[in-house]
């Protein structure tokens, strides 16, 4: 008899995928790894209090409310994942020292301390792979049809980490792959009142990261990520602007 797999998430929790706007026509597809800050009822909060789960250690703070404006301003699909990346990073390959990270800038994370086997398979299993297979299902259909694809991958930093200030407000990262980032770090960087980063405050590697590695670059789609400071999309008003300011170059930086 086959071993019993693990259950990490109860039958009354929440899918870890949200999508808006599936089927649009949009050539953007948006796609949010750190949308949100559950954590499954299982892991009984990871060890952690509360100030830690809504830190940036948890969750790319506002980019949620980015992510859905800007949705909504291109009637673009967007695939969100809601659950921390604490639980499991889905921006990170399954079983890379970051991808249940037992220390998180600076913080211990005991529920991520000493992890057996078949609790992190079932992480992958349940959340990791539920996400990005419904990417993959969804660039696999637009495959098919025909429809063109512009992969953004989106993002949020924090003002300081590790003690140290972060001067950018916005940064583009990228791989292999460079055209549409610096593109667009040129149009927002124009008016003059942002500090851009080129592949800062983080950049794209095959070993540090899943998204624009595997379905960006492996597809050879057009695509970049965009990273934006918290402190500037904390609030409803940050992450209308952002959205706007986003919709208004993106087009451009793809060549649109």
């Amino acid at each position: 008899m086959p071993p019993v797999e693990s259950t990490l998430l109860a039958s009354d929790e929440p899918s870890p995928v949200v999508e808006l706007r599936t089927g649009s026509a949009s050539p953007f597809l948006l796609v949010c790894d750190h949308a949100g800050k559950r954590i499954p009822r299982a892991l009984h909060d990871l060890g952690l209090h509360e100030p830690d789960l809504s830190r940036h250690i948890a969750w790319d703070i506002g980019i949620e409310g980015v992510a859905r404006r800007l949705s909504e301003r291109f009637d673009a699909h967007l695939i969100m994942q809601i659950y921390s990346r604490l639980v499991i990073d889905c921006n990170r390959p399954p079983g890379s020292p970051t991808s249940i990270a037992p220390v998180s800038d600076g913080t211990a994370i005991p529920g991520n301390d000493t992890i057996s086997l078949d609790d992190a398979a079932s992480r992958v299993r349940e959340i990791f792979a539920p996400y990005h297979g419904t990417i993959e299902r969804c660039l696999d259909v637009r495959k098919k049809s025909g429809q063109q694809t512009l992969l953004v991958s989106l993002h949020s930093f924090t003002p300081v980490y590790g003690g140290v200030k972060r001067p950018w407000q916005a940064g583009v990262l990228y791989n292999r792959y460079s055209t549409m980032a610096h593109a667009l770090r040129d149009l927002l960087a124009a008016p003059g009142d942002l500090v851009v980063g080129d592949n800062e405050p983080y950049s794209v590697t095959d070993d540090s990261d899943y998204t624009i590695p595997v379905h960006g670059e492996r597809r050879g789609l057009i695509h970049v990520a965009i990273e934006i400071r918290q402190d500037l999309i904390g609030d409803e008003a940050g992450q209308k602007y952002w959205a706007n300011r986003l919709a208004e170059v993106l087009p451009k930086a793809a060549g649109l």
